[in-house]
């Protein structure tokens, strides 16, 4: 019988099993997987795909895990900070696909942060309170999906995210939301750079839809947008927002939309507010300024017709003058001869 002589050191005939052999390397690699501690004070599935970190002041970045890893759930810190190659400290290529960093009072995103997560599809960074953000924050996620940042950035986060938007990392985010946010504009300087089909703004401070942003949204058609809870200032400065609302789909919240400001249309839905509206604005603002116009042409008129007539306007007020002086002196005499007598008796 012809035989080989295994790795292990055992003797296979040709055409058997091995058991002995597969049931060591298996044994071996259990081992191995094992011998990877689970990251203090996190805790971990038996095969390491959900790392759950959750409620602790010890957690700190770097944070290494293990390259097979698909979730990590990191909620309740205090991280102030998030680091270059925060979650790939030893520099490996990590197999993370989602990556849950809520309420972790975030400040801070350094460049390259994520570096390392080249398989990353979802990142949720809400409810932080982000105030910088690096242009760079956001670079090696080619394979990012959703990009979640609700109710986590201060006014300054808020100036610093069109940069950091604006990466060619992003060429695959298909969703991105900043609900809860105080944002006055829209915060996305271009599209091209990424695969947007939903971008929710939900609940912030926008008042306004300018017509730039109306012309990105209709360049690319397939984003779907979401405006409700914003305190619209619904005067003819929104007129070709109207337009884009009434008519086409993008804004799968339409119906949602309200005037906040003037009182006057407060409550009002937005896409129901007529184009008469503005005509019936611009009309009146042109009456008045046409009025102002006549006055001023009367007040020119007048004073021409003054200083035309000036020496007969000062020749009458002489005369107004003389007449009056006359008159005064008038009175005085008759008021010294009219004299009370009951006055002299006094004296007397």
């Amino acid at each position: 019988m012809e035989i080989k002589r295994a790795w292990t050191g055992g003797i296979c005939a040709r055409g058997s099993f091995c058991a002995y052999r597969n049931v060591t390397v298996l044994y071996l690699l259990i081992c191995s997987a094992r011998a990877e501690p689970c990251p203090y004070p996190c805790t971990c599935s038996d095969d390491w795909a959900t790392v759950t970190c959750l409620e602790s002041q010890d957690i700190a970045l770097p944070l290494n895990v293990s390259q097979g890893t698909h979730t990590l759930v990191v909620r309740g810190a205090n991280i102030s900070v998030v680091p270059g190659s925060a979650f790939s400290a030893l520099g490996t290529i990590l197999e993370l696909k989602t990556l849950l960093l809520s309420w972790n009072n975030i400040a801070e995103i350094k460049a390259e942060a994520f570096l390392g997560l080249s398989q990353l599809r979802v990142l949720d960074l809400s409810h932080n309170r982000l105030m910088r953000l690096s242009p760079m924050a956001f670079y090696g996620l080619e394979e990012l999906w959703v990009l979640r940042m609700n109710s986590t950035l201060s006014p300054r986060g808020a100036k610093e995210l069109p940069k950091a938007l604006s990466t060619e990392s992003l060429i695959n985010l298909q969703r991105l939301e900043l609900s809860g946010n105080r944002l006055k504009a829209v915060p996305i300087a271009r599209f091209d750079n990424l695969n947007l089909d939903t971008l929710i703004l939900t609940n912030n401070s926008i008042e306004t839809i300018g017509e730039n942003n109306v012309s990105s949204f209709n360049e690319f058609k397939k984003i779907s947008v979401y405006l409700s809870l914003n305190p619209f200032k619904c005067d003819c400065d929104l007129e070709a927002f109207y337009y884009w609302l009434k008519n086409g789909s993008q804004c799968a919240d339409s119906a949602r939309l309200l005037c906040k400001l003037p009182e006057a249309k407060s409550g009002l839905h937005v896409e129901k507010l007529r184009r008469e509206d503005c005509i019936n604005a611009e009309l009146e603002a042109v009456s008045y300024v046409f009025l102002g116009i006549v006055l001023a042409l009367i007040g020119v008129v007048f004073l021409m017709v003054l200083y035309l007539n000036r020496g007969g306007i000062k020749r009458w007020l002489n005369n107004i003058r003389e007449a009056c002086r006359d008159q005064m002196e008038v009175y005085h005499y008759r008021y010294e001869q009219d004299s009370d007598p009951r006055l002299a008796n006094v004296a007397v």
